[in-house]
């Protein structure tokens, strides 16, 4: 009998592996990534090699040069903490306006989100999380109504997502996600914007701190 083969992996597979890669100096900053090398490694073709370098590149996780190729990025912590301040801030006002916009039904989904949440960090699952975790803050981009602002912040998160995925992994990260939640999701709820508002950006801030500490120990790792 014939041998099943196992299914080719996904550009958004490659993406998960190459970001975990990079996030675990497994590729270092500055190295090359090699089209042709990496379909062989992962046995695909160069299509979702190519798409999943692309992600990489508008996430901010590698550079991509006309007649260079594509080589991992060299990030600062100073850069990291910088994009996380003017995430608080987007997040922040977003919050704040969802204080003001959001329907009662909003509201119910994003208490149910966020129910996902501490679901999936009972049971440590790190991408379950994730996933509920980005709808979570999907809701309150949605109910601030503010299209500029969701498509800005769109840009961004983007460029901090391998990051954020990374952070969720680390230690008792996602029971005071979920905490933070709840505290933001009341303010909401009640019309409170201010608190809303507050409660948001520091939840941001509190992550650009973890951020930082991840990005830091990365560093040393890569000078050892």
């Amino acid at each position: 009998m014939d041998s099943v083969k196992e299914p080719r992996l996904s550009a958004d597979s490659l993406i998960r592996l190459l970001e975990s890669d990079i996030l675990n100096s497994v590729l270092k900053p500055g190295e090359r990534l090699d089209e042709q090398s990496l379909a062989r490694r992962f046995d695909v073709s160069r299509t979702p090699v190519r798409e999943a370098l692309r992600h990489l590149a508008s996430s901010g996780l590698i550079d991509i040069r006309k007649n260079q190729g594509a080589t991992v990025k060299s990030l600062t912590t100073t850069e990291l903490i910088q994009m996380f301040q003017v995430m608080a801030e987007y997040e922040g006002l977003s919050a704040r306006l969802s204080a003001r916009r959001m329907t009662t039904a909003e509201i119910a989904e994003m208490r149910s989100w966020n129910a996902e949440c501490e679901m999936r960090a009972e049971a440590e699952d790190y991408d379950g999380f994730y996933a509920a975790n980005t709808r979570f803050h999907d809701m309150i981009f949605q109910g601030a109504r503010n299209e500029f602002l969701q498509e800005e912040s769109r840009k961004l998160r983007n460029r901090l997502n391998a990051y954020r995925r990374h952070i969720t992994t680390q230690p008792r990260r996602m029971q005071k996600s979920v905490g933070e939640h709840n505290r933001i999701t009341d303010a909401i709820t009640a019309g409170d914007e201010d608190t809303a508002h507050s409660l948001m950006r520091q939840h941001v801030d509190l992550l650009a701190g973890t951020a930082a500490d991840v990005l830091l120990a990365l560093e040393s790792e890569i000078l050892e």
